[in-house]
């Protein structure tokens, strides 16, 4: 299992760098681009420390469910799947060495806006490491994610529409702040998993950060992780029979 999933995380990492990278670019600039003009109606608080967690973890989004979604769409659209089906790989390798390559290429991205956005709403920094645990974690659940749906779409349309769709769902309830969205859309930001390490990154810019709950978003999206990817695999071996 180790040295399949090494090879294949090598492989996707490779090929991503090349024609994934400009991509990365837009991600930043669109998430700091948000943070500017939130910057316009809000000045500091809570507020700002959603918009800056929310912006910072949209970069996350936009990679690892944005465009898995649609890697794996076309993968399985092209026929792509047949060629792993003949490799001695396992399924769960393939699925975790393209989302780990995937969610690789968030990290740069992440932390500048981060930072950016910390000078720009005068946010403190010297918790921002918790980006360590946020972009693994997040990025675990919204790469199984992303690619359970590029894999269960029956077409590959439907799987760029439901990842363009996913990441709209991260930006509208991660960078809003919650106080002041509806009801139902309240809910619809609990049930996102991307809206905890946003949670627990937001927490992490208070003069005492409270850890324990620092801790327990962080493990909402670990075990979210776990299972999204779990479908991921399941979905991927579905895919490949048929």
């Amino acid at each position: 299992m180790l040295p399949a999933l090494d090879a294949v995380y090598r492989a996707q990492l490779s090929r991503a760098r090349v024609a994934r990278i400009p991509l990365l670019f837009v991600a930043t600039f669109q998430s700091v681009g948000i943070m500017i003009l939130m910057r316009g109606v809000v000045d500091g608080g809570d507020e700002a420390r959603s918009v800056v967690a929310g912006s910072s973890v949209l970069v996350v989004a936009f990679v690892a469910l944005n465009l898995l979604a649609q890697y794996f769409g076309q993968l399985r659209a092209s026929g792509g799947l047949d060629h792993y089906a003949t490799l001695p790989v396992p399924p769960a390798a393939v699925v975790l060495g393209a989302a780990g390559a995937y969610a690789s290429f968030t990290v740069p991205g992440t932390a500048v806006t981060a930072v950016l956005g910390s000078v720009l709403f005068k946010l403190p920094v010297a918790h921002l490491w918790v980006l360590a645990a946020v972009i693994p974690l997040s990025g675990a659940a919204l790469a199984g994610l992303g690619a359970a749906l590029g894999l269960l779409a029956p077409r590959q349309e439907l799987a760029t529409l439901l990842g363009q769709l996913g990441m709209s769902a991260a930006l509208l309830l991660g960078v809003l702040p919650a106080a002041h969205l509806p009801a139902p859309l309240v809910l619809a930001r609990d049930l996102l998993p991307s809206t905890y390490g946003v949670e627990a990154l937001a927490r992490s810019f208070d003069a005492r950060p409270d850890w324990l709950l620092i801790a327990a978003d962080l493990g909402v999206c670990a075990a979210v992780g776990v299972v999204s990817l779990a479908v991921a695999t399941w979905a991927y071996r579905r895919a490949a029979v048929r």
